[in-house]
Order: C-alpha cells, then structure tokens, then sequence
C-alpha cells in the first residue's frame, strides 16, 4: 500500500499565521501513524527545521507531543503557543514566513523537479515552495495512474 503524500504547501499558515507549520504537522503525523509516503521526511533539515528554530520550539519535544498525542490542527497550535509562554512574537514570525518565501531551492534540484513535472527551466520558477508544490503534485499524479 502506498503511503499519503502531503500535499499541504508550505506556502500555506493557520490560523496563527506560521507558514508550514500545517504542512509539519501533517507529516509528523502521517509518518507517526505509519502513513507517510516513503521518501518523504516526517521531520527534515529544511522548512521543518526553519519553523522548529524560527518558533523557539524543541524537535525532539516538538515531534514528541505530536507522535504522542496525534493532535487535530488547532491543538496543536495551541501548544505551540502555550510554549511560546502564550502568545507568538509576531516579528519572530514574520521574518520566519520571509525566510520561507525567499528561500530558493539549489540549481540542481530546481532543474530535477521542473524536468520531473515536464516543465522547462526557463527561470521563472526559483522559489522552493512553488517547487516543492510541483514535486508534491508530481508525486501525487504518478500515485494515482500508476
């Protein structure tokens, strides 16, 4: 059985306003719940780290609660708050969401996931959240008709 692939974008906030902090959640669970698609990263290095780092938040702890517990989306920014001591910094925030918007993906993986989705790599397409979207709904596709 394939597992799920999330196709929750990074570019997308709660109600809180925290870019993929949705998009962390829902993998963490998938992969805690063994539903993850392989291949995918319950918690990688990149935009889940940048979120965990940006928020002031622990991993382990982090990744922890959410295994444990399996909370529904608006629990578990209500943790994420109650270990911010109750409210978000909200220029903590906006830089994280910025750093998220402008990050770029390296030329390499820019050029694989364009040629995967069968797009050509005329520079119009840097940042890595309309990328990793691409990739996602690639992955998705090739699921679905395969």
């Amino acid at each position: 059985m394939a597992g799920t692939i999330p196709l929750i974008s990074s570019g997308v906030a709660g109600p809180a306003g925290v870019l993929h902090l949705p998009r962390l959640w829902s993998k963490v669970l998938l992969g805690a719940t063994g539903n993850l698609e392989e291949g995918y990263d319950q918690c990688g290095m990149g935009y889940d780290q940048m979120v965990l780092d940006g928020l002031g938040l622990d991993r382990d702890a982090t990744v922890a609660y959410l295994t444990e517990n399996l909370p529904s989306y608006p629990e578990f920014e209500a943790w994420v708050i109650e270990q911010s001591g109750g409210s978000l910094d909200s220029n903590a925030v906006a830089e994280l969401n910025a750093a998220i918007e402008g990050y770029n993906h390296a030329d390499d993986v820019r050029q694989a996931i364009l040629g995967g989705a069968g797009i050509d790599d005329d520079g119009t397409i840097l940042d890595a959240v309309n990328l990793n979207n691409l990739d996602d709904w690639t992955e998705f596709h090739a699921q679905l008709t395969s």
